[in-house]
């Protein structure tokens, strides 16, 4: 291919921060802990070093992943969500169906992403983010799954919407402690 869109594209997962313990509230309402959003904050920071920065973000709609994406994004950029020194904000997408997903549901948000977006990040929950990673690097995904504040790169030169089994390789990794 030699159009535009034949460059190499990166799709980066992000489990979720550690939320607070359940509570007699619906999950969907779980807020981070303390630990959860210095965690996501220096997630951030490290996508940050590596110039990570996201064109799209596919979010899901739950509150513990809402709260990490926003601490995410202030640790890439030290400022809100809204832009900043890092470059423009990215566009965001609150998904429900992002929220107990499985690894197709998952599959299906990432090939709808504009075929111009270079980066994308998606923050979801387990076991259907992790089961996505293996989905689509078989060979490389860690077999215990991905733990809280996990950052897992992928790469590919495929467009978004031809993204499938084994078409994405794993080629960074990173647990973020704050």
């Amino acid at each position: 291919m030699t159009d535009a869109y034949a460059e190499e594209r990166t799709l980066v997962l992000l489990r979720h921060s550690k939320a607070e313990p359940p509570d007699d509230g619906p999950d969907v309402d779980r807020g981070l802990s303390v630990r959860g959003a210095a965690d996501a904050a220096a997630a951030g920071a490290w996508l940050a070093r590596r110039e990570l920065l996201p064109d799209v973000v596919i979010c899901s709609a739950s509150r513990r992943t809402r709260q990490t994406w926003h601490r995410v994004a202030m640790g890439m950029t030290g400022t809100p969500p809204e832009g900043g020194p890092a470059g423009p904000a990215p566009a965001v997408h609150y998904e429900a169906d992002a929220y107990e997903a499985q690894p197709e549901d998952l599959l299906a948000l990432v090939r709808r992403v504009d075929p111009a977006a270079r980066t994308v990040l998606l923050v979801a929950h387990n076991p259907g983010i992790s089961l996505f990673s293996a989905l689509l690097d078989p060979e490389r995904a860690d077999q215990d799954g991905l733990r809280t504040s996990d950052v897992v790169v992928h790469r590919t030169g495929v467009t978004w919407a031809e993204l499938g089994r084994g078409r994405a390789e794993i080629t960074d990794r990173h647990t973020a402690r704050g």
